[in-house]
């Protein structure tokens, strides 16, 4: 064999060994949604029974792991949902359609870190039904 081809050929060697023959290694970790997964691992579960037309999950008290506060209904119907932050007034923001078993919902955006609020249901069928909720803030 002359020389050029066999340059040629030792480099495909080496590198078919390297791409190969190399152990395997894992993927680096990737959060591709950041701030999303972080938000929501610290989401808080609230469960009212049956018995009622509404009612108020918290006190809670926002924190820098989310820049809004969120909602996920897991129960088995729709309901409504409103925040009321505490410190400055007992109304509504406004109301916020959740539908059954909905994925995570803004209910209120842009809250400043260190905010007292409450989040009011309103459903007709939670007289039936109990209401289940997940709430990040």
């Amino acid at each position: 064999m002359s020389a050029p081809v066999t340059r040629v050929l030792a480099t495909t060697t080496a590198l078919t060994v390297l791409t190969v023959g190399s152990p395997a290694q894992a993927a680096p970790e990737v959060n591709l949604s950041g701030s999303f997964a972080t938000c929501y691992g610290g989401a808080k579960r609230v469960y009212f029974a049956t018995g009622g037309s509404g009612g108020e999950a918290g006190t809670f008290r926002t924190t820098s792991r989310c820049r809004d506060i969120n909602v996920r209904n897991a129960s088995q119907f729709g309901t409504e949902a409103c925040v009321i932050f505490v410190n400055k007034t007992d109304n509504c923001n406004y109301w916020t359609y959740l539908p059954a078993q909905s994925g995570w919902i803004t209910v209120a955006t842009n809250v400043r870190d260190g905010v007292d609020f409450r989040v009011r249901f309103d459903n007709l069928r939670y007289e039936y039904e109990p209401l289940i909720s997940y709430h990040a803030f």
